[in-house]
Formats: C-alpha cells, sequence, structure tokens
C-alpha cells in the first residue's frame, strides 16, 4: 500500500510577541492589502500559536513558520527557524 504524498505546507514569517508558555510562542503575521474603495495598501495583523520545541524563540525575534496537524486546541503551526534575533 503506498502512502499519499504529503502535500506543500504554508510558510509564514512573523514576530514573536510572546514567549510566556512552555514550548509554545505567539507569532504576529503582518501583511499589506489594498482597500477595496480607496485603493490605498493598508497593514493587516493576524496571530498565530506556534509550537517551538526547544524553547529557543524569545520576544522581538523574526521567526518562520510552517503549517503542521493540530498539536492542540490552538497550535497548528510549527517554529522552523529563527531568521533574526532580537537585541
Amino acid at each position: 500500500m503506498r502512502r499519499k504524498a504529503r502535500g506543500t505546507r504554508k510558510k509564514q514569517v512573523g514576530t514573536v510577541i510572546s514567549n510566556e508558555m512552555d514550548k509554545t510562542v505567539v507569532v504576529s503575521i503582518e501583511r499589506t492589502v489594498q482597500h477595496p474603495v480607496y485603493k490605498k495598501y493598508v497593514r493587516r495583523r493576524g496571530k498565530c500559536v506556534a509550537h517551538d520545541a526547544q524553547n529557543v524563540c524569545r520576544k522581538g525575534d523574526k521567526v518562520m513558520i510552517i503549517e503542521t496537524r493540530p498539536l492542540s486546541k490552538t497550535k497548528r503551526w510549527q517554529v522552523s527557524e529563527v531568521l533574526e534575533k532580537a537585541l
């Protein structure tokens, strides 16, 4: 029996805004969208809860997160790498 190939996972880049929990971080993802009427680009922000297995992320770090299977009620993302450390 052949196993089904895994599809491509979504990737997002964001900033860690909270690392209070054990092995979990909250990441803020910012994107720009065009206003439908005024055609001006506005910033939209969303929050994702991500799994940080080694507890390496600190507040202010820029991280890349990838989509994964549900790990808890709210965790559906996993930290793949820390792109930039906070000062």
